[in-house]
C-alpha cells in the first residue's frame, strides 16, 4: 500500500509539480515495492510452507524477517530524502546480506525435500543470489567508467532481469504449483522446468542488448524467449489434467485473482514475443510507459496474482470479508485501466500520434482504484482477529 502511495504521489507530480525529487521517490517507490512487498511476502510464505513445523520455528526466522523489515523501513525513508547516497546504500545493502542469510537457512532446512515445485523453489533461491552479482558490480562500474557507462547500465538490467524472471517469477510459481501437492505430471515438469531455466538464462542478452551492439545478442534473445514460449506449452499441459479438479475447491475471489495472474503472464509471453520483431525491439525501452507497463504487468500482475492467490486460497486472507473481496476488485479494475493507458500511450507514441488526450490526469485516476483497493485489503486484514502464522 505504501509503494502504491508513492507510485500515486508520482503520478500527481505529473498534474501538479511539487518541490519532490520525482527521482528519488522512483527509486523508494520501486525498493518498497520489490523488498518490502514482494521479497517478505514471499518469505513468509516459503517457511510457511515448505518448512517443516520443527525448522520453521526456530527464532532465526522471526529474528530475520524484522530485521529485513527494519532494513526496508530504512530505504523508504532515505531514498526519497537523498536517493543513492550513504543511508540507502547501506540499508541496500543490509537487505542483500539479510537475503543471503536467509537463503541459506532455506537452502539448509528445506533440502531434503524433493517435489517438483520444491526444485523451483530451490532455483529460485538460486537466482536470489546470482541476482546479486549485479549489485556488487555498481560500485566498480562507477568508479571505473562512471554512472552512464554500459557496464553500470548492464549491472543494473542484470539484477533486475533475475531478481523479476529468476527470483520472484521461479517462487510464486513454486507456491502455485506447492497447491497441487503432487498431482503434477513430473515428466512434464522436467521439461517445463529445463527449459525455463535456460530461457531466463538467454533472455538476459535483451537488456543486455540496449547497451552493447551485436547481433549475436539479438540471436540470443530469440532462442531464449522461444524456449520461455516451449516451457509454458509443457506448463499448459502438465496443469491442464488437474485444472478442473483445481478449479472445484476455489471460490470466486480466489479464481479471479488466479486468473489475473495466469492472463499477465501470458500477456507477458507474448509481449516478449513481439519485441522480437527488429523496430518494436528498438523502440521498447526508449517509450517510457512501455517499460512502466511491463514491469507493472509483472509485479502487480504475475507476482502480486500468485501471492494474493496462495493467500486467499490458504485462508491467510478471509475471502469471507467484503472489504477483502472489494479491495481486490478494486485493485484489479485499477491495474487493468492504468495498463491499457499505458500501452495505448506507448501506441500513440510509437506511431507518432503525440500524447493520449488527458493521459496523466486518467492515469493518476485510475491509480487511485489500486491505492484504494490496497488500503481495503489492509483494513480488512487488521479487522480480521483470527492469528494466521501460528
Amino acid at each position: 500500500m505504501i509503494a502504491s502511495l508513492m507510485g500515486l504521489l508520482m503520478r500527481y507530480l505529473y498534474l501538479f509539480p511539487l518541490n519532490v525529487n520525482y527521482s528519488f521517490l522512483l527509486h523508494a517507490h520501486s525498493h518498497v515495492a520489490m523488498l518490502g512487498w514482494a521479497y517478505l511476502m514471499i518469505y513468509v510464505l516459503i517457511v510457511r510452507f515448505y518448512l517443516p513445523k520443527e525448522k520453521r520455528e526456530k527464532p532465526i526466522y522471526n529474528q530475520l524477517f524484522w530485521i529485513t523489515e527494519f532494513a526496508v523501513i530504512g530505504m523508504m525513508i532515505s531514498f526519497p530524502i537523498q536517493g543513492y547516497a550513504l543511508f540507502s546504500i547501506v540499508f541496500s545493502t543490509m537487505h542483500i546480506l539479510l537475503s543471503y542469510v536467509f537463503c541459506w537457512q532455506v537452502w539448509k532446512d528445506s533440502f531434503e525435500d524433493k517435489t517438483s515445485d520444491h526444485k523451483l523453489l530451490l532455483t529460485a533461491v538460486l537466482f536470489m543470489v546470482f541476482s546479486t552479482f549485479g549489485v556488487w558490480c555498481l560500485g566498480p562500474a562507477v568508479s571505473m567508467l562512471g554512472k552512464q557507462s554500459a557496464f553500470y547500465q548492464i549491472a543494473i538490467q542484470f539484477f533486475l532481469h533475475f531478481q523479476f524472471n529468476g527470483w520472484f517469477l521461479f517462487a510464486v510459481l513454486a507456491l502455485f504449483l506447492k497447491q497441487f501437492e503432487d498431482k503434477i505430471d513430473k515428466k512434464a515438469f522436467k521439461i517445463f522446468f529445463i527449459l525455463l531455466i535456460v530461457a531466463t538464462f538467454l533472455t538476459v542478452a535483451f537488456p543486455v542488448s540496449w547497451y552493447l551492439e551485436n547481433n549475436l545478442l539479438s540471436w540470443i534473445n530469440t532462442v531464449g524467449v522461444v524456449l520461455q514460449l516451449a516451457a509454458f506449452v509443457y506448463f499448459y499441459k502438465m496443469l491442464k489434467p488437474q485444472i478442473v479438479w483445481f478449479k472445484v475447491n476455489l471460490d470466486s475471489t480466489t479464481k479471479m485473482v488466479y486468473g489475473l495472474a495466469l492472463c499477465s503472464l501470458f500477456l507477458k509471453i507474448c509481449i516478449q514475443l513481439l519485441v522480437l520483431i527488429p523496430n518494436l525491439g528498438e523502440v521498447s525501452h526508449q517509450i517510457r510507459s512501455f517499460i512502466i507497463g511491463f514491469i507493472h504487468l509483472t509485479t502487480l500482475g504475475v507476482i502480486t496474482g500468485f501471492l494474493f492467490g496462495v493467500l486467499i486460497q490458504n485462508k491467510l486472507l478471509s475471502y469471507q470479508s467484503y472489504l477483502l473481496r472489494t479491495g481486490i476488485k478494486c485493485f484489479i479494475l485499477g491495474y487493468i485501466a492504468t495498463e491499457v493507458l499505458l500501452f495505448l500511450q506507448g501506441g500513440f507514441l510509437y506511431f507518432g500520434k503525440g500524447a493520449l488526450l488527458g493521459y496523466y490526469g486518467w492515469v493518476f485516476g485510475t491509480s487511485i482504484l489500486i491505492v484504494v483497493g490496497l488500503s481495503l485489503i489492509t483494513v480488512s486484514i487488521i479487522k480480521t482477529k483470527n492469528t494466521y502464522f501460528q
